[in-house]
């Protein structure tokens, strides 16, 4: 669900540089007893919202000691960044600042997020898999497999779903693409926002919706985007997608995949993190 993972296994590790191919990978060598691990750690995680295209990891050295050796790891924390498997550079010590210079440094043309509606990019990084459910999900395509993009989702018992997305801060929203079969793939959608509760299918299909949608055959490409009305969708907290017929009206509905497009409504400011990080004792 995010760019941003821990490791616990020395075998791990050279399959996540594999995995990354030409990605920027921004490696945390931590240790649990390490203070200035524990103080870092956090502005790690939003370094990883703010550079969505980058591979953030954390590995524990007690856990990954033969890792943390044949890297060279004497001291705690240490930031390793590596390109297509090749040690690029590092930065030791908890310096916040030289951590953001160096990935702004080498964040570049590979990290290009992939555009969507409006020149925007996917919201994925800001979604809270925590927030996220389905209903009437098929046992066989669970949702969080489908957030992953390991798996497409189907419906079970009958064509409908609900898919609530919950985000980690507001968004706001422009659009979406959407790759599904031709003949089982959504047709009618309704889209409501910032429920206090997840809705149950009845009163999803009587409510108002903030917008509702209806989708053509070429709409499931997942090439096409389809707009939102962007000014109902200004500040998201969380995002319930209620799909109530199919094209070929049949009892299952299958997805392979959806991308949310949009932007956060605030940008984390760095500095902040680095003051806080500073102060010796302080809570965060």
């Amino acid at each position: 669900m995010s760019n941003h993972r821990d490791l616990n296994d020395d075998e791990d590790f050279a399959p996540m540089l594999a995995e990354a191919g030409n990605s920027l990978v921004v490696v945390d060598f931590n240790a649990t007893w390490c203070g200035p691990c524990q103080k870092i750690g956090p502005v790690f995680k939003q370094l990883a919202l703010k550079y969505p295209m980058a591979h953030f990891v954390g590995v524990d050295v007690d856990r990954c000691r033969e890792t943390a050796m044949t890297q060279g790891v004497s001291a705690m924390p240490t930031f390793i960044f590596y390109r297509k498997g090749t040690k690029v550079d590092s930065v030791r010590g908890a310096n916040a600042t030289e951590l953001e210079e160096k990935i702004r440094k080498h964040y570049g043309d590979g990290e290009v997020a992939e555009a969507g509606p409006g020149g925007l990019t996917s919201v994925f990084q800001y979604i809270d898999s925590k927030g996220c459910e389905c209903l009437n999900e098929s046992d066989k395509t669970p949702f969080r497999s489908f957030l992953e993009g390991k798996s497409k989702i189907a419906s079970d018992v009958d064509e409908q779903l609900i898919m609530v997305y919950g985000f980690n801060q507001n968004v706001k929203l422009q659009g979406f693409t959407i790759k599904a079969p031709v003949d089982n793939g959504p047709k009618k959608m309704k889209f409501f926002i910032n429920q206090p509760k997840t809705l149950d299918f009845e009163s999803a299909m009587t409510m108002t919706p903030t917008q509702e949608i209806v989708l053509s055959p070429e709409d499931l490409s997942g090439k096409n985007p389809v707009e939102l009305r962007y000014v109902k969708f200004q500040s998201v907290g969380n995002l319930q997608i209620f799909i109530y017929a199919n094209h070929a009206n049949s009892d299952c509905t299958e997805i392979d995949s959806l991308t949310l497009y949009g932007a956060p409504l605030s940008v984390t400011n760095m500095q902040d993190f680095k003051r806080v990080a500073g102060k010796q004792g302080e809570a965060h």
